[in-house]
């Protein structure tokens, strides 16, 4: 977890941040909303302050921050532009905007999740920018599951991750150079912007990147392929993408063929993250977190195939 000292100064400096900007009386609000090994974010009022995982480049960080400054409409602009040194971690600040609400599913925002995507995949990427992260982040998630020991549910998802092509393990770049991609689609990476009924927009610009567009689409392809996500939803979510002309698959027709590698590699990455958690907790998987692996298992029978839609 975070050291004390990061977490307390963090703490100091959102607020200052906040009070240097407030044009009335500050209401002083101050919560923790995320402290991870990879990310610590606190709010003081209307004000975040985000330190970013260790080891995180300025020359990377520092072009995505341009990015979403220049994007207001598709991506949450920063309140600044280039981060600040905070022992030794790279520190942004951000508007708070409000989240999706967990406990009312029903109003998930998942058309605007799909045009907000395909804007953004629309919009020609500046140049200088990194690779998007996401095949990176899943190569990271299979090391660590190599770490544990938990090998009745390592196998399946292990062997469902080498019929991946090479790109979608990181192993070579990407072919696709030029296409603007956020890196970790979900609902937890959009808000509402003026809080707390502006319009969304798309958060977390540290996977921001060029690279292959239907990555952005994976994770809920994924969801929706291992019976996590209805198809009402999906049907929504892509219907939207399409409909704001989204180039990550075709206009009509079976989207599977461009989605099925990048589906495949985020039901990886989740079933590793989800084993890798229960071994740390030292817990039996949950039903959501089997029916990823059970997925996994279905995967590694056979290479992906493109010519044709996903098992389910």
């Amino acid at each position: 977890m975070t050291t004390h000292p990061l977490l307390t100064e963090l703490t100091l400096r959102a607020r200052t941040e906040a009070h240097s900007r407030e044009q009335s009386a500050c209401p002083c609000g101050a919560a923790t909303l995320a402290d991870r090994p990879d990310a610590t974010v606190v709010r003081h009022a209307d004000t975040v302050a985000k330190a970013h995982a260790p080891g995180t480049a300025p020359a990377d960080l520092t072009p995505r921050l341009a990015t979403a400054a220049h994007l207001p409409g598709i991506l949450l602009p920063p309140l600044g532009s280039a981060p600040v040194d905070l022992h030794g971690r790279l520190v942004t600040f951000w508007p708070y905007g409000e989240p999706v609400d967990p406990e009312n599913p029903d109003a998930a925002p998942w058309e605007s999740a799909g045009t907000l995507l395909a804007q953004l995949h629309r919009t020609p990427a500046p140049p200088g920018l990194p690779p998007m992260r996401g095949p990176a982040k899943a190569a990271l998630a299979v090391a660590r599951l190599l770490a544990t020991t938990r090998q009745r549910h390592t196998v399946p998802v292990l062997r469902a991750w080498r019929t991946l092509p090479a790109w979608a393990r990181a192993e070579t770049p990407m072919s696709d150079t030029t296409t603007l991609c956020h890196g970790d689609l979900h609902l937890g990476q959009l808000v509402r912007h003026p809080a707390p009924d502006g319009p969304w927009h798309l958060i977390d610009v540290d996977d921001l990147g060029v690279g292959e567009p239907a990555w952005d689409l994976a994770r809920p392809a994924a969801w929706y392929a291992c019976g996590l996500l209805s198809p009402d939803d999906w049907s929504r979510f892509l219907g939207a993408y399409r409909a704001a002309g989204g180039p990550a698959v075709p206009a009509d027709g079976d989207p599977w063929p461009a989605l099925d590698v990048a589906a495949r590699a985020l039901t990886v990455q989740t079933a590793a993250r989800a084993i890798a958690k229960a071994a740390d907790a030292d817990r039996a998987l949950d039903e959501v977190e089997q029916a990823v692996v059970d997925a996994c298992d279905r995967m590694g029978s056979a290479p992906p195939q493109l010519a044709g839609g996903v098992a389910k």
